[in-house]
């Protein structure tokens, strides 16, 4: 079981209990709002399973067609996950034009409080994994974990509300507006994560200053190497492939210049960043002439 795996499996078990536990609530309560944030657990769910056939599938090793592995499989995953996002957010605006109103009970708002706590921390948890493994499968799924967050205290609200609507008539569509509002948020989380994968997918340079700089330095870091040209650092995702050309002393031999930049490679490839593939083209430095 791969890193990436154990993460989402975590993710998992905590879905499954928060999907059943506020779909339940939702009906006994008489919470429209509170079921529809129940299936959006349950699409978290779904998606959890998805995370972890892309994970699979984007570490598999480079073949004859694939030199440079199926690291980019990382994007399509998230894709996918987007649109099931945008189908979610869908469903959930027609159903708020479409239900029954019903003032839900207090008990709702006992649930919406419990899985705001557990949905916050496992966010928070999917995102720090996602982050420190630059995987944007992870990244993907802490994202619409976290809009999960947001839904259930959209949903905490409108219950206290709805309580409310004896006194005040129109907060009984409190409920109503809530799961529209919750609707237009899922889609927007879907359509981020789909244009920013999509761009990915197109080749998209790190713009990660922090990497860039580390590497450029690694490469300058011999006085035989008078300078840089072509850097091009590309994502393939959650490892890089580096292309770039060095103008080197030209009293070098061949033999020189090749173990120079078989120790350059072997150095950048020791760095946490997953830097894979590195192409570096020689040629002399001719400034001096």
């Amino acid at each position: 079981m791969n890193k990436v795996t154990r993460v989402m499996s975590v993710s998992i078990v905590v879905n499954l209990f928060l999907s059943c536990f506020k779909i339940i609530g939702g009906l006994l309560g008489s919470s429209g709002a509170l079921v529809a944030d129940g299936i959006h657990s349950l699409s978290d769910l779904m998606t959890d399973f998805i995370a972890i056939a892309g994970s699979i599938f984007s570490n598999k090793p480079a073949d004859i067609e694939h030199p440079y592995g199926h690291g980019n499989f990382e994007y399509l995953t998230s894709i996918m996950i987007s649109i099931i996002i945008f189908f979610l957010g869908g469903s959930i605006l027609y159903e708020s034009f479409h239900k029954t109103i019903v003032i839900p009970t207090l008990f709702v708002f006992v649930v919406s409080l419990v899985t705001i706590i557990l949905k916050y921390l496992l966010s928070h948890y999917i995102l720090k994994k996602g982050y420190e493994y630059h995987n944007h499968i992870l990244i993907a799924s802490g994202k619409e974990s976290s809009t999960d967050v947001l839904s259930s205290i959209v949903v905490l609200i409108s219950t206290i509300l709805m309580q409310c609507s004896t006194y005040v008539g129109f907060l009984k569509y409190a409920d109503r507006c809530t799961m529209f509002l919750i609707g237009i948020f899922v889609l927007k989380v879907g359509l981020d994560i789909l244009m920013q994968n999509i761009n990915l997918l197109l080749g998209m340079q790190e713009k990660d200053e922090e990497i860039i700089s580390l590497v450029q330095s690694i490469l300058l870091e011999d006085h035989k190497v008078h300078e840089i040209e072509d850097f091009v650092l590309m994502k393939y995702g959650n490892y890089y492939k580096l292309n770039c050309s060095l103008h080197l002393d030209p009293d070098l031999t061949l033999k020189e210049a090749h173990d120079l930049t078989e120790t350059l490679e072997e150095q950048i490839r020791k760095l946490k960043h997953g830097i894979k593939y590195i192409t570096i083209h020689m040629e002399p430095n001719h400034h001096n002439d």
